[in-house]
C-alpha cells in the first residue's frame, strides 16, 4: 500500500504563524472532530481560531457529547500559549486550556485539553434554552491527550474539481472557504476525563488546517462530511446550497480507495438541514466520479447544536449542527463526522 500522506503539499503548511500577522484579518485555526469507534462519547469540534486583531487570545470550540445527551461546551477567548516548540519551529497552536502540537508534517499531531466546560444537553441546545458561549451551567473539569496520525493524504477544497477551483478563485464563496485551507482524516487515541467519568479513546478523525482571510457575512448554509472506514477507504465531501442567481457554486469532495491519491467526485444527493434532531436523522449522501455513483448511507448518532447570526456577520439566523454519525459503504461501517447549517422556520 502506497500513500502519500503530504498529498503533494509544502510541508511548511503545518507550522502555524511565529507571532501576530501583519493583517488584522488574517487568521489561522487547527480543528478537529475526533470519534471513537464506539458509540457512548464523541467530540464533535475541537478546535482553536486565532485573528490577527486579536493576537493576545485565540477562540476557542470544545464540543464533548456523550450518547445519554448530556454535551459538555468550552466557547471562550484564552491566552495565547508560546508557538515554539523544542526544535525553535513554530509547531504549537494553544489558547488558554487548549493546545495542538505538529509532531511531523501531514502525519502526526498531538492535542491537549485541562480545563472546565459547561455542562448543558442537546435538547436544551435544540429548544433554545441553552445558547452557545452560556455559562450558567454547571462547571465540570474536562482533560484530554490525544494522538493524531494520519491515514488518507489532505484535501485541499478546488484542487480535485476543475468548477470547484474556479468558484472559489471567482466568486464569494473563496472567502466562505477562508483561504488556503486542507483537511485529513486520521486514526486518534488517548484518554478524556469528565469529572470522574473517564473513558478511552480509540478511534478516527478529521484534523483542519486554515490560514487565511475568511468573511461569512454571505453565508447561506453547507453540508460538510467524512469517514474513515477499518479498510482505508474514505470519503470527504463539501457543498453549498444553491445560489439564488444561478450561478454553480462550491461542490466537491472524494473518494479514497485506502491507496493512491484521492478520487475526485461531485455531490449528487446531499443530506441539508431540515429538523434539529438529536439522533436516528438520515444523513446519507451520494457522490458521482468517474466511474459511476457512490451512496454512502449514514445516520447521526451524537450532535451538537448552536444558532449562528451576528456572531458570524450574517443577518440570517443559521442553525448549525456538529455532530457524529455511522456510515455504512458496501457493507462497511464506520463512525465520521457531519457538519451541516441552515436558515430554518
Amino acid at each position: 500500500m502506497t500513500i502519500d500522506l503530504t498529498g503533494g503539499l509544502d510541508a511548511e503548511r503545518e507550522f502555524v504563524l511565529p507571532g501576530q500577522p501583519d493583517d488584522p484579518e488574517m487568521r489561522e485555526s487547527v480543528n478537529a472532530w475526533i470519534w471513537d469507534d464506539g458509540a457512548e462519547f464523541g467530540l464533535p469540534r475541537v478546535g482553536i481560531e486565532a485573528v490577527g486583531d486579536q493576537w493576545e487570545t485565540h477562540d476557542i470550540q470544545v464540543n464533548i457529547a456523550l450518547a445519554d445527551g448530556r454535551v459538555f461546551n468550552i466557547f471562550d477567548a484564552g491566552k495565547v500559549h508560546n508557538p515554539i516548540g523544542a526544535d525553535g519551529r513554530p509547531r504549537i497552536l494553544g489558547a488558554g486550556p487548549l493546545s495542538y502540537e505538529l509532531v511531523e508534517p501531514f502525519r502526526h499531531w498531538r492535542g491537549r485539553l485541562d480545563g472546565l466546560a459547561v455542562q448543558t444537553t442537546v435538547g436544551a441546545q435544540i429548544d433554545g434554552s441553552y445558547r452557545r458561549g452560556a455559562s450558567d451551567g454547571p462547571l465540570v473539569p474536562v482533560e484530554l491527550d490525544l494522538d493524531l496520525r494520519s491515514a488518507v493524504p489532505p484535501w485541499e477544497g478546488g484542487t480535485l474539481l476543475e468548477e470547484a477551483g474556479r468558484v472559489l478563485a471567482t466568486q464569494e464563496e473563496g472567502a466562505l472557504m477562508g483561504g488556503p485551507r486542507f483537511e485529513q482524516l486520521f486514526r486518534a487515541s488517548g484518554r478524556l476525563r469528565l469529572g470522574d467519568e473517564v473513558f478511552d479513546l480509540l478511534g478516527g478523525g478529521l484534523r483542519i488546517r486554515r490560514a487565511g482571510i475568511r468573511r461569512l457575512a454571505a453565508f447561506r448554509g453547507h453540508v460538510w462530511q467524512s469517514a474513515l472506514f477499518p479498510s482505508g477507504r474514505a470519503f470527504g465531501l463539501c457543498l453549498y446550497p444553491p445560489r439564488p442567481d444561478g450561478r454553480p457554486t462550491f461542490n466537491e469532495g472524494y473518494l479514497f480507495d485506502g491507496d493512491g491519491e484521492l478520487i475526485p467526485a461531485r455531490v449528487t444527493r446531499a443530506p441539508w438541514l431540515r429538523e434539529l434532531r438529536a439522533s436516528g436523522g438520515d444523513v446519507s449522501v451520494t457522490l458521482e466520479t468517474s466511474r459511476g455513483e457512490t451512496t454512502i448511507e449514514g445516520e447521526t448518532f451524537l450532535s451538537t447544536f448552536a444558532t449562528m447570526g451576528a456572531d458570524i456577520g450574517s443577518a440570517s439566523r443559521l442553525h448549525l449542527q456538529q455532530a457524529l454519525a455511522r456510515y455504512s459503504w458496501d457493507g462497511e461501517t464506520a463512525n465520521g463526522m457531519i457538519e451541516r447549517s441552515a436558515v430554518l422556520g
